[in-house]
């Protein structure tokens, strides 16, 4: 028997994103809402977690190429967590380059 699964999502849609979509799949799964752009839900675990949550997702909503929806979950095969994008890619960090380091103080001359 396979035991429940938690599952992180992250989802960042900007202005135009299928929200509705996305909220029918995460009410769906009876999530919980963790703050903006963050729900925590459980599921079955499967084989391939982040490929099954991808296509039930695609039935939901409809991802346009800005989107981004990001998974954590614990990988059944190693015992470890595991991150992934299923729609969209990294960016740049918002906070890039506001922590002081070293050497970046030192004259140049």
């Amino acid at each position: 028997m396979k035991k429940d699964q938690t599952i992180w999502l992250s989802y960042d849609l900007g202005l135009k994103g299928d929200y509705p979509g996305l909220y029918a799949f995460l009410d769906a799964q009876e999530a919980r809402e963790c703050g903006e752009g963050l729900a925590f839900f459980k599921r079955k675990a499967e084989e391939d977690m982040a490929e099954s949550i991808r296509q039930e997702l695609n039935k939901y909503m409809k991802a346009a190429a800005t989107d981004r929806v990001y998974i954590v979950f614990l990988d059944e095969k190693n015992g470890k967590l595991k991150g992934k994008f299923l729609f969209g890619k990294r960016k740049r960090a918002l906070w890039e380059g506001y922590a002081l380091k070293e050497g970046l103080n030192e004259e140049d001359f």
